[in-house]
């Protein structure tokens, strides 16, 4: 159905007349089915679909739908939702085709939910252990599918690429894409290109090597395989790229992992057929362990781009040499084609981590721009080479260092969007701080965090310095044209339409519509719970639906503290969806309760530093700093009394593995887990400002 809009009258009129039009039943405008999502669809979908995790192989998550506009956004309303049954963190992103909406839930899960009526369909449990849930920085989360010949690809938290049939969600192939004996996971949406199933994976805290993986659609076999970083050098090297790599690392690096785990960011050129991905920090965080000699350890931090065909290298593009400060390249990646300087440029983008705003030839890799977005301190500016200039005052391999922006970033996975029509990316920002200090008690612990960083269990930022904002960047004049500041640090990702509107979901629990041209709000709605993920849309029935996956938390809801904990919004996974004039209201969200009287201690300052030190050691990456859960993972300040007298059967005895839980005596005695505990009980009586335990740890054993 084409429309043709020349007024606010005439699209309201129209957007009537298409709600009629519909009341006769369902077919009109409708969608592929997932049967005809061929190659030719992917590169070039129907605007009424959704067939990939970012819309379309360049990534620019922008619909060409135009029914709703600025006139008339005012008049969407919640048409349905669903409680998903989850209180961890929601990061997925719809697929819809055909009536259809597709969504993966955390742990892995997937549901198959009629667009209409919100009924679910089918649902796969992919059956993964929670006992791994130990084995990821940040949540066990899944950001959502590839669709292709009637089929939808899954990859599970446990290093599988699962292939189910999309009209039964019966198993097709089920292969294990990782090593099992090692402490990998997956948490992206697979990517399908010409036939190809591409997936990374995570891990890199945990010492692994990162990589990325071809497999053949059909089958399942996997056809090519790109290492980020190189392998033990007495073993040789697959192909030249790591070889030349092998040359910016010292010591002996392979023994932690190396990192470089290349768990999201992912585009696609079909005409020069590269694909475009980002890789992660190392293995450990610090430099001047995993490298003591220095260099600059490739492939880190940076964009590749590589052949579709043969999985080899072409060039790349290090953003951030020797990163010591978790800075990872995996944000979103645009592909776009701008007039810059009055030549058009064939460009990719990314709002990386590290705070700069890149624009880089992706024929060549060379870079065009990078520009600060947010406080930045780490370095100055990029050097003639276009290689940046690095600061001492954030360097920490002898004392601590307050450096801008933080291990967040100033943009994180949460995915940016780009309008053709605006010319404008729209990029969910942080602008935060954070304090390194180098861990002179550092050992090498295969298959639990090795950061090589000293970070503070109970200090967490102020809520006042963790800034969040909705940026519009123009990426050919270089310069910020409207920011909205928002009131927490850690929101969702982005939608922009050809409708002149950007969607985006928030921390505190909003569903908003922006102008696109200068970010006037437009249009909210209560989403009942805090939102990370990215909203999208589709067309059913002539009408322009909007859907979101709603549900807290992720990264930010574990080091935010209590920042992330202050919008009072808890985490509890929902499929939201919207269309013109729908009357349909949210239940109250379910509150959980605390225990009222937790247990007090009485140990010494000297012990529980030595409880923080242990904390912020061995539980900080799942139960937050400061042990403020955050929204998603149990706040361990007001556990139920009968956990604390189990505590000694949950910690060591793993009795609650089957939740996540497990047993930690691998890593530490059972005097250090009651130091653990005191000091649990500790931060409970002193409530949510943590401060500082002024005390030489004492030594437990």
């Amino acid at each position: 159905m084409s429309r043709i809009y020349t007024s606010g009258f005439a699209k309201g009129c129209a957007l009537a007349l298409v709600g009629l039009l519909a009341i006769s039943g369902p077919g009109l405008a409708a969608g592929l089915t997932p049967k005809a999502v061929d190659d030719a669809a992917l590169l070039a979908p129907p605007a009424q679909d959704w067939l990939s995790y970012n819309r379309t192989p360049d990534e620019n998550r922008f619909s060409p739908l135009d029914q709703l506009t600025p006139d008339n956004v005012g008049r969407l309303g919640l048409a349905w939702h669903l409680d998903l049954g989850t209180n961890r963190g929601v990061e997925s992103t719809p697929l819809y085709a055909d009536g259809v909406l597709y969504v993966t839930l955390p742990w892995s899960d997937v549901l198959a939910v009629d667009a209409r009526t919100g009924k679910e369909i089918w649902k796969f449990d992919a059956k993964v252990s929670r006992k791994r849930g130990f084995l990821a920085c940040c949540d066990v989360v899944n950001r959502g599918l590839a669709m292709y010949k009637g089929r939808v690809y899954l990859a599970t938290f446990d290093g599988r690429l699962v292939s189910l049939d999309a009209k039964t969600g019966k198993v097709v192939f089920d292969v294990q894409t990782t090593d099992k004996t090692k402490p990998f996971s997956i948490t992206a949406a697979p990517r399908v290109m010409n036939g190809k199933v591409l997936i990374g994976n995570g891990g890199a805290e945990y010492g692994v090597r990162g990589y990325l993986s071809a497999y053949d659609a059909e089958s399942g076999k996997m056809l090519w395989r790109f290492y980020s970083v190189p392998g033990d050098p007495s073993k040789g090297f697959e192909n030249k790229a790591m070889e030349e790599a092998a040359k910016t690392w010292t010591g002996k690096w392979w023994q932690f992992g190396g990192g470089g785990t290349m768990w999201e960011g992912i585009a696609y050129d079909p005409k020069l057929n590269l694909l475009y991905a980002g890789t992660g920090n190392g293995s450990t965080w610090s430099k001047y362990v995993r490298s003591p000699d220095g260099g600059d350890n490739l492939y880190l931090a940076s964009i590749v781009a590589i052949d579709l065909d043969t999985g080899l290298l072409k060039w790349y593009y290090q953003n951030t040499p020797g990163d010591t400060w978790d800075y990872d390249s995996n944000q979103h990646i645009i592909l776009a084609d701008l007039m810059i300087d009055g030549q058009k440029r064939d460009v990719l983008m990314q709002a990386n981590k590290n705070g700069y705003f890149y624009v880089i030839d992706r024929k060549t890799g060379k870079l065009i721009s990078a520009d600060t977005f947010v406080t930045v301190n780490w370095a100055t500016g990029m050097d003639a080479n276009g290689k940046p200039m690095q600061t001492k005052e954030a360097q920490w391999n002898d004392k601590s260092a307050l450096v801008f922006p933080w291990y967040l970033g100033g943009h994180n996975w949460q995915p940016m969007s780009y309008s053709p029509k605006t010319g404008l990316v729209y990029v969910p920002i942080m602008d935060a701080p954070a304090i390194y200090a180098p861990d002179d008690a550092f050992e090498n612990r295969p298959g639990a965090t090795n950061m090589g960083a000293n970070f503070s269990a109970s200090v967490d930022a102020p809520p006042e310095l963790l800034k969040g904002a909705l940026m519009a960047w123009n990426p050919a004049t270089r310069k910020e044209v409207w920011r909205k500041t928002q009131w927490g640090f850690w929101n969702g990702g982005t939608l922009s339409t050809a409708g002149g509107l950007v969607f985006q979901g928030t921390g505190d629990g909003k569903m908003l519509a922006y102008r696109a041209d200068n970010g006037d709000q437009l249009w909210q709605s209560p989403a009942g719970t805090g939102v990370i993920a990215g909203p999208m849309t589709f067309e059913m029935d002539g009408v322009q639906h909007v859907a979101l996956m709603a549900g807290w938390g992720g990264a930010g809801g574990l080091v935010g503290g209590r920042a992330a904990k202050a919008a009072g919004v808890i985490s509890y996974g929902r499929l939201l969806v919207f269309k013109a004039d729908a009357k349909a209201v949210l239940p109250p969200t379910p509150v959980p309760v605390a225990e009222a009287n937790p247990p007090k201690t009485d140990a010494k300052l000297d012990y529980l530093k030595a409880g923080e030190t242990l904390y912020g050691k061995h539980c900080v990456g799942c139960h937050g700093i400061g042990a403020v859960g955050g929204g998603s993972i149990p706040d361990l300040r007001t556990m139920p009394n009968s956990f604390h007298e189990q505590w000694d059967a949950i910690v060591m005895g793993g009795i609650l593995a089957d939740n996540g839980m497990v047993s930690m005596k691998k890593w530490i005695t059972k005097a250090q887990s009651e130091a653990i505990h005191e000091y649990i009980k500790y931060r409970a009586a002193e409530g949510d400002v943590a401060t500082p335990i002024n005390a030489k740890p004492a030594v437990v054993k």
